[in-house]
Formats: structure tokens, sequence, C-alpha cells
């Protein structure tokens, strides 16, 4: 095993073990027997060593994430999704508030893998006219709660102890972000041609499910400027609050 590697391991250890997942550089250096300079040659300094202890420590739920091939309904992708982020967290809570600490200056580049895995299932609800905005915004919307509610059952285990929550919170923010029904399946679209059927809500979804076509689209007869010309207006569609 390399030093860096040894110092690694040792961090996660000991971040696992302590009462409020905070550990010192003299700590890490005297259970991996190395000193001081070697630790800074390899992580910089103590956030450093911090934040490659998170990259580590969620790498490997990533891992899974990575080797799955996306299922044929992306809204069960949803679930499982936010499912698998809290129990991640609860089996992992130093790490998890570490993760999530303000004092993180930098964020740990498993945290934006983790945002983008999440659009990407998003972009699949769209293309399927199953989201009522834009991935983007839906994907903030989602992993700011997903995060919250994971950050409030393991720090305030004593306050949070119905194990409905995290599902009840789920299942709120997924209604807000897909469009109503967007649990079942798609039902193939007939259109009856009649007027006066289409209200603002189905404006928003149509436009995020174009938008989300126009960019798996290999070709394009717009220019490059006509296509993020008419990719703002669909994003502008797909992101106004009406009400």
């Amino acid at each position: 095993m390399s030093t860096r590697a040894r110092i690694l391991e040792v961090a996660a250890g000991l971040v696992a073990r302590s009462p409020d997942g905070d550990i010192s550089t003299r700590a890490v250096c005297e259970a991996a027997q190395v000193g001081a300079p070697a630790l800074y040659r390899h992580f910089g300094d103590k956030e450093g060593l911090l934040s490659a202890v998170v990259d580590h420590g969620f790498d490997q739920y990533l891992a899974t994430k990575r080797q799955r091939e996306p299922g044929p309904d992306p809204v069960q992708d949803l679930r499982d999704g936010w499912d698998g982020h809290v129990d991640f967290a609860l089996r992992n809570p130093n790490l998890y508030r570490l993760m999530n600490s303000p004092a993180m200056r930098t964020p740990p580049a498993s945290a934006l893998e983790s945002h983008i895995i999440l659009t990407r299932v998003l972009e699949r609800a769209a293309v399927q006219g199953r989201l009522r905005m834009a991935p983007e915004p839906a994907a903030q919307m989602i992993m700011s709660a997903n995060v919250g509610v994971a950050l409030m059952l393991v720090s305030r285990p004593t306050t949070f102890t119905d194990g409905g929550t995290s599902a009840r919170v789920r299942d709120a923010v997924h209604a807000a972000v897909l469009v109503p029904g967007a649990t079942a399946a798609p039902a193939p679209s007939h259109d009856t041609g009649e007027a006066g059927g289409t209200d603002e809500a189905e404006v928003a979804t149509a436009a995020a499910r174009l938008n989300a076509l126009l960019r798996r689209s290999p070709r394009s007869p717009l220019s490059p400027a006509e296509t993020g010309l008419l990719s703002e207006w669909l994003d502008r569609l797909s992101t106004t609050r009406t009400g």
C-alpha cells in the first residue's frame, strides 16, 4: 500500500470513529506512522485531506451508480436514487456530515458527480414528457431536499425518529417536479385536435421535453447560435413559475 493510500485509509477510519467527525493531522500522522511533511506533500493541508477522505468514501457509493444500467423507468430510478442516498448517509453519518460541512470550501468531486448523475436521470424523464420543468432546476430541488433530509436524520436522530419522513419528503418533492401521474409509465399520446386542452403546466412540460430531445439529437438543421437561442427560450418556458 502506498503512503498516500495508507494515510487516506487511516484518516477515514479516524473520521468514522470520531465522536464529532473531526480529526487532527497529528493523530493521522501518528496512526499512519508518517511525518507531517508526507501528509502535506500528498494532500496539501487538512482540508485537502478531508476532501480526499470524502471522495474516497463517497466514491464507493457512486461506484454502484456508475455500473448500474439505466432502468426502463427514470421515475423509479429517481426514487431508488433518493433512498440510496439516505441509506448511505445513515450508514456513514460522520462522513456525510463532513461532506456537507460549510467548512469544506471546495465541493468534493464526488458531490458534483452525484449531481450530474441525478440530472441525467431527470433528462430521461424529460424526454418521456414526465418532467414539468427543466432538468437542472429540478435536480437542484431534489438534491437540496435529499441532502436536507439526510442531514437531519444523521444530525438529529432523537428528533427525527419517524422512519417514513424521508419517503414523504421524497414523494412531495417528486410531485413538485414531475407531471401528475408521472409515477406510472407514460401512455402514448393521442391528439384529438381540440383546442383549449393545454394549460401552462403542459407548456412547461412540453418545453422541457423538446429541449431534452434537442440536446440528445446528433444532428440539427439549426446553427449553433440558433440552437443556443432556442434552448434559452425553452429553458425559460420550462422554468417560469406560473401560479
